[in-house]
């Protein structure tokens, strides 16, 4: 008979055992070797039954054992120390606290993300971006940053994977109990639920509980609809990670976004904990915060709405994190408009300003459309990628809100993503390093990096090096045995007939792992591509390689779940099952044993298209060496000192079965000539691979301060959190007043605005030839209609041009008013331009909009040039 409720009965901690209590309900357990050793002490079988949960544990273990620990004096030392080490850890300063400049800095920071993937026990993410959001987290504690987390707290997280016979991927949806999760529902003073809720069309509400984690030092709130005061629809709002139409994303993000704000202050009101200056969205599904914050400007300060998004933006930090539209959310503008104003949410704010707010308004746009990440981007002052190249192709992507820039100019950064070390360093790892340099510098090393705490590294001798590969590679062959039986168990096979499953891959074997999300361009299956070639390299007599691939494709990709089950039949094969496996249900408890064992980690999307790629790094911090297309942070930091780069036939356009050939043929042909060789060459001192060795420890050495969270944090800080502070501080009510009316006179002026005569006073060229060191004097006429000298910057840009005769790797000369205004509202402006590069050089004239209050002279999207040649009126030089 089927139970209609279920709840955990748990049993009463002794008083000498109280402690255990607010280790198990602070996440920094999940990475703190210790703590996890002294909860895997209380129960051993427990903690493998409660899968390396500590609630879970706690309620599971029996009174009598309870009892036994309250009166073992060891225990209890264990348990004071750990529980002192905690505090020390939440209350102590830290990096931020030591900051010179703390004035400058924010006093607290929002940070919203649709998923957090903070441990195996809180399963609240879907891949790179959860995982990515988890470790901003746990490096923002780590360095003290004040930060506050928002998202959704999912009932049934993304879904649990698991192959069908034939090796059809299969989803299933685990019910989650909060109670049962570390989380605490943040309540009142009263005790009663802290609740938000928002207005939905028809009258109806939608309320949602908030559930409260600590990771480390910093709060992250989850919100929750499944409340009886909702109607069954509301309850489930927040049923599961990515699911549903339409609709139901939209209301999912309403929720994450207005909801989340009003959580935060809520949150704020009841702990005392100081109001964010900052709010960081994390890619465009949390954008409705910002006009969550308009509304509360309008309401409480009585700001009119274009004053209250300059207020908005001045604070508002937006990371986009995919290099394709097709990634990007985008709901129907009637779903929207439907939502919103006097019928829905937001009531006094019209409707068709948040339309306007959303809208492609560029060449290419859909103007049917509502698009997230433009209206991200609009009601941010600050907008970031997440590698370098990502940031390029970002500025590209988003040209279109920037007209007559120039993709460089375009201002979006870009902060290269990093990975939380101690989570993701196997704590055979760790003890290397802390047995060569000290346990208080490794800490210190992985959490906030310094490549002086690294270089002591490469002292490790070489033995200890290869014997440790071993012993980690031996774990993954036991683990993967594990999970491979268990899998062929749920796809029908019987006991009996999986004895072969004990000689599945050898621990001396050159290992290489591929694990991921399975969008096409990813391309899981490219090492299929010559199926006899592969077949060929796992089965070689002198150098074998053996492959260990997991990932999961969303439920309704059909064309991933195919690309699944290719890899899955192929690695079914009894010739080659002990050589390639595929492991179904990957997450963050199998991918902290897949990393640190594989000795090659491998990554072949269709370049750009990976906007970071952040497993190739948690792998390389176990010093696992990358095979990678130059994609993501590999095209920023890749060096031939530790690893490969997988050649790309870039030019072929939209060939891309031709470009698969190529580029999986140079694959194979790494893999047989240089990875493989270089692996089994044991010419070294007792018999070691010196040179790869030696690539371990350049790895280590060389990526291991730059692929660090801490690292991504410091600037995340230093170039975004602490500007947006002081612009939001700057921009009081009378100050975004005054803004909006002058961002409103430079747009009304503005195409009477222009650059009408450039002339060249001195050193002018011959023959269209200049000598490197000359100087030209530029004069420039302009009209600036009813604008003044002090509203706008006119520009000389100068550089190499290439072919076309567009301006590379220019440079900007300011040039100053020298005459004016004329009877016609002429103004003369001068200065000097430097030819200090030789070859084909050009320059050309622009004139910006300026204004302390702008954190880019391209902020308005507003540039006037010289009209009448392709190049813009400009002159070269050759």
């Amino acid at each position: 008979m089927k139970a209609i409720r279920r709840f955990t009965v748990r049993p009463v901690l002794p008083e000498s055992l109280l402690p255990l209590t607010g280790l198990a309900r602070n996440l920094r357990w999940s990475w703190h070797t210790e703590t996890r050793e002294l909860f895997q002490s209380v129960d051993p079988e427990g903690w493998q039954a409660a899968g390396g949960d500590p609630v879970r544990l706690l309620g599971t273990v029996s009174a009598a054992r309870l009892e036994e620990l309250a009166a073992d004096r060891r225990f209890l030392r264990r348990l004071a120390v750990a529980a002192a080490d905690l505090d020390d850890y939440v209350n102590g300063g830290r990096w931020y606290q030591s900051r010179e400049n703390g004035a400058e800095l924010p006093a607290a920071i929002a940070y919203f993300s649709p998923e957090f993937g903070i441990t195996a026990a809180l399963p609240q993410y879907s891949g790179g971006l959860g995982i990515l959001a988890g470790d901003h987290l746990k490096a923002a504690s780590d360095l003290g940053v004040p930060l506050i987390g928002v998202g959704l707290l999912y009932r049934h997280g993304y879904f649990r994977q698991s192959l069908s016979r034939d090796g059809w991927q299969q989803e299933h949806y685990p019910v989650l109990d909060p109670n049962e999760l570390p989380l605490g529902l943040l309540r009142q003073d009263d005790g009663t639920p802290a609740r938000v809720s928002l207005t939905l069309p028809g009258g109806r509400a939608l309320h949602a509980h908030i559930w409260q984690a600590r990771v480390g030092r910093v709060p992250l709130l989850l919100l929750d609809s499944d409340v009886e005061d909702n109607d069954a629809a509301a309850r489930e709002v927040t049923d599961r990670l990515y699911g549903g139409g339409s609709d139901h994303r939209l209301l999912q993000e309403m929720l994450l976004g207005i909801g989340g704000v009003r959580a935060v202050r809520t949150y704020c009101g009841i702990s005392g904990h100081p109001a964010p200056e900052v709010f960081h969205t994390n890619e465009g599904h949390a954008g409705f915060l910002g006009l969550e914050r308009i509304r509360e400007l309008e309401r409480e300060q009585g700001l009119g709405f274009d004053a209250a998004v300059e207020a908005v933006r001045a604070g508002t930090v937006f990371t986009t994190h995919t290099p394709v539209p097709a990634g990007i959310d985008r709901f129907e503008r009637s779903l929207v408009a439907r939502h919103f104003g006097d019928g829905g949410e937001l009531a006094g704010v019209p409707v068709e300003r948040i339309l306007e707010l959303g809208a492609e308004s560029f060449p290419g746009g859909d103007p049917g459309v509502f698009n997230m990440a433009v209206m991200g981007l609009r009601l941010a002052q600050r907008a970031n990628g997440v590698s370098t190249l990502h940031g390029a192709v970002s500025r590209e992507m988003f040209a279109g809100l920037w007209p007559g820039f120039d993709p460089a100019d375009v201002p979006i950064t870009s902060v290269t993503n990093g990975v939380h070390a101690p989570t993701w360093v196997a704590p055979e790892v760790v003890r290397l390093g802390a047995r060569q340099i000290g346990p208080g510098r490794t800490e210190d090393a992985l959490s906030v990096g310094g490549s002086r705490r690294w270089d002591a590294v490469a002292d490790i001798p070489d033995q200890d090096v290869w014997d440790l590969r071993r012993v980690l590679r031996e774990q993954l062959v036991q683990e993967v045995r594990d999970r491979l039986r268990a899998s062929w168990l749920q796809r029908g096979a019987a006991a009996a007939e999986l004895g072969w499953v004990d000689s599945v891959l050898d621990p001396d074997v050159l290992t290489i792992g591929f694990a991921r999300r399975v969008p096409s361009y990813k391309r899981l299956t490219l090492m299929l591509r010559d199926p006899d070639r592969l077949r060929r390299l796992l089965l070689d007599p002198e150098r074998p390689v053996q492959i260990v691939v997991a990932g999961k494709a969303h439920p309704a990709d059909d064309g991933g779940k195919r690309l699944v089950q290719e890899l899955v039949r192929f690695a079914d094969d009894p010739r080659v099952r002990h050589r390639i496996v595929f492991l179904p249900d990957y997450g963050m408890a199998m991918a902290q044993k897949l990393y640190p064992g594989c000795d090659v980690w491998l990554n072949n999307p269709l370049r750009p298209l990976e906007a970071c790629g952040t497993s190739g790094m948690k792998a390389a911090l176990n010093g696992c060496l990358n095979l990678s297309v130059l994609d993501g942070w590999w095209d920023e930091w890749f060096e031939p000192d530790f690893g490969w780069a997988i050649p790309t036939a870039d030019g072929l356009g939209a060939d891309e079965d031709r470009r698969d050939h190529l580029e999986a043929s140079a694959l194979y042909e790494l893999i047989e000539g240089r990875v493989a060789p270089r692996f089994y060459d044991r010419a070294g001192r007792a018999g070691l691979p010196v040179r790869w060795i030696e690539m371990v420890r350049r790895t280590l050495v060389s990526l291991g301060p730059k692929v660090l969270a801490g690292r991504m944090v410091r600037e995340y800080v230093e170039r975004l959190y602490a500007p947006a502070a002081l612009a939001h501080r700057s921009l009081t009510a009378d100050a975004a007043r005054d803004l909006a009316w002058w961002k409103g006179r430079v747009r009304a002026s503005w195409p009477r605005v222009g650059v009408e005569h450039v002339e060249a006073l001195a050193a002018a060229p011959v023959n269209g030839t200049a000598e490197l060191g000359a100087t030209l004097t530029l004069r420039v006429q302009v009209s600036l209609d009813t604008l003044a000298p002090e509203d706008v910057e006119v520009q000389a840009v100068a550089g190499r041009v290439d072919p076309q005769d567009v301006i590379r790797d220019g440079r900007t000369f300011p040039l100053k008013p020298a005459a004016g205004p004329d009877m016609d509202g002429r103004w003369v402006y001068e200065g000097p331009l430097a030819l200090d590069r030789t070859g084909p050089f050009g320059y050309t004239v622009r004139i910006l909009p300026t204004h302390p209050l702008l954190a880019t002279p391209a902020e308005l999207g507003l540039v006037a040039v010289p009209a009448g040649t392709d190049t813009g009126g400009g002159v070269l030089l050759r």
